[in-house]
């Protein structure tokens, strides 16, 4: 027992599930718009947000030198370097415009993460500002890269799904930042610190709305995906509204974040 509990956490805090989550999202953009081929795009969404996640995570720890080289560290940091080793081989096999816009989304998780300038705090302690920038990497990873990679026209759609999925991303958020309400900073600002946990959960569900109704205004209407959106709608809103200080990091690090790689299952069994 203890043994797979050792499994469950180096699964966890080594980022590979949240890069699951990143890697279900990213297929469903490529069933969404048709896209045939994109396995590289998907590899290296997985790997770098494996890689990114953990750099944000363990760095700030590393510099301030809090963390201690514990086996299942040091395994992280194995999994974070072949992680880091294969992100580079899929980004050669991206497209040049797929490369730049990658890189840009790169440089944003390091101003998340490091201070550019003397004596000022990294985006991540930024009042009020960390949920839309991780919910815009979030769309620019997992919708923006495969779009861009395959080549095919921008349409309306494509801006459709950029908003739903920026809603969605934004949602799960919320829940995250409700669960973290009693350790997070006072000074960063978060929704549920600044207008409550009850009007942030009663937002939630307001947006899920608009995330369910977007998908009627796209320019042909998939009867399967509003079957599955409603399931995810209905599986969020109960996250939300469960959503507490007291839940246990399991709550939000396994079950929430696997919102994503269920919400693409039910899009292959349908």
């Amino acid at each position: 027992m203890r043994f797979f509990k050792l499994i469950c956490n180096i699964y966890i805090n080594s980022s590979i599930h949240v890069g699951l989550s990143c890697y279900a999202l990213v297929r469903m953009t490529q069933h969404m718009f048709h896209i045939l081929e994109g396995d590289a795009v998907a590899n290296f969404a997985f790997f770098g947000t494996i890689v990114g996640y953990n750099f944000v995570k363990y760095d700030a720890l590393a510099r301030a030198k809090k963390i201690q080289m514990r086996k299942e560290l040091k395994v992280i940091t194995l999994i974070s370097f072949c992680s880091f080793i294969l992100v580079g081989f899929y980004f050669f096999q991206l497209e040049r415009v797929t490369q730049i816009v990658a890189i840009v989304f790169l440089s944003i998780t390091l101003l998340y993460t490091l201070p550019f300038f003397p004596n000022k705090k990294n985006a991540r302690n930024w009042a009020g500002v960390k949920i839309y920038i991780v919910a815009l990497c979030w769309v620019g990873v997992t919708l923006g890269l495969p779009i861009l990679d395959s080549g095919i026209p921008i349409t309306s759609d494509f801006y459709l799904k950029c908003m739903q999925r920026f809603v969605l991303i934004f949602v799960l958020i919320l829940i995250f930042e409700i669960i973290d309400l009693a350790n997070d900073d006072p000074h960063l600002k978060t929704v549920p610190q600044q207008i409550g946990v009850k009007r942030t959960k009663i937002l939630g569900l307001l947006l899920l709305i608009p995330f369910y109704l977007l998908e009627f205004f796209k320019s042909s209407l998939d009867k399967n995906q509003l079957i599955v959106n409603m399931i995810l709608v209905l599986m969020i809103a109960l996250f939300l509204i469960f959503a507490n200080e007291k839940r246990s990091k399991y709550y939000t690090s396994f079950w929430l974040e696997s919102v994503p790689i269920v919400w693409w299952l039910l899009l292959l069994l349908f």
